[in-house]
């Protein structure tokens, strides 16, 4: 039984639900039985082998997002690029990057415009070059929301049925008695078990998606970049932001029968740090401290591909 409680109120999904990614659940995620449990390596491995699907039709020319709102993103108004929905947050991100290390592994931001009463980023459309892409999304961190989110959730808790039903949905054995009988669950609770039944937690990283261009396994994506070129562009761009959270950010890979590349993307969570925190990205997440564990994942995916 969950310890005592003041009383809670019901509340409706909302688009702040912890972050932008599990805003929409594939069909076979509502209708998963609960297995025995595997390690978590053989979990990744097993994504990466036999990947979910989630493509969007061709436009002007192909774009793909794998995970996320559709209404996020718009063709470009010029040939190799798209629109995405403006964030404040990601766009100081993408001007910050434009004199830094990591830049040639950021898509190209050109400017912001505003088209039909919104604004949105221009920025360079990674697919532009590729014929018939496979691309997989990989998101990093050891966890994907902020703290402020939790803390926030915490301080005015609402039994979400939503989130209880996503939770049955995954794992029926899940709820305690009490949820079970209250047939919700606080978002607090929801938003860290998330993360557990992932290898967001265990391993510092999570498939998002893959996308496959002749449905046959991809075990080569380690020869998008160098092992070596990857791991020091990333340190060095790490330890050159100790005053940085970077939540709910991903790699994405994307090759074809003719060229690969590796970008890194979404910056709608990457927020400076209170004056006075430096974190390594490197160190295990407790409340409190703002890791993010980002180096956590790049070092298991790394190892991971090596082992393919």
């Amino acid at each position: 039984m969950c310890p005592k409680r003041r009383k809670l109120e019901y509340g409706e999904a909302s688009s702040d639900d912890l972050s932008s990614d599990w805003g929409s659940e594939s069909e076979s995620d509502s209708k998963h039985i609960p297995k025995p449990k595997i390690s978590a390596w053989r979990k990744v491995r097993s994504l990466v082998t036999s990947p979910f699907i989630q493509t969007y039709k061709k436009q002007k020319y192909p774009w793909v997002q794998l995970a996320g709102h559709q209404g996020n993103f718009l063709c470009g108004q010029t040939q190799g690029t798209i629109l995405k929905k403006l964030n404040g947050t990601e766009e100081t991100c993408f001007k910050l990057i434009t004199n830094d290390v990591i830049k040639p592994l950021v898509p190209e931001y050109l400017k912001t415009i505003n088209m039909n009463n919104d604004s949105f980023l221009e920025l360079e459309d990674l697919l532009a070059k590729f014929e018939n892409p496979s691309i997989m999304d990989v998101k990093m961190g050891v966890r994907t929301y902020l703290e402020d989110e939790l803390t926030k959730a915490r301080v005015r808790p609402k039994l979400r049925k939503d989130m209880y039903e996503k939770m049955i949905a995954i794992d029926p054995l899940e709820p305690t008695e009490e949820e079970n009988t209250l047939k919700a669950v606080t978002k607090p609770r929801y938003m860290i078990w998330r993360e557990t039944i992932s290898s967001t937690a265990s391993l510092g990283f999570r498939i998002e998606g893959i996308k496959q261009s002749n449905g046959k396994a991809l075990k080569d994506f380690k020869r998008t970049k160098t092992e070596d070129n990857v791991k020091t562009a990333f340190r060095r761009f790490m330890e050159s932001h100790p005053h940085y959270g970077i939540i709910g950010s991903s790699l994405l890979f994307v090759h074809d029968d003719k060229c690969a590349d590796i970008w890194l993307i979404d910056f709608a969570k990457t927020y400076p740090l209170p004056n006075g925190i430096r974190i390594s990205h490197c160190n295990e997440w407790q409340v409190g401290n703002h890791e993010d564990g980002y180096l956590i994942g790049l070092e298991n995916l790394i190892r991971i591909f090596t082992n393919i």
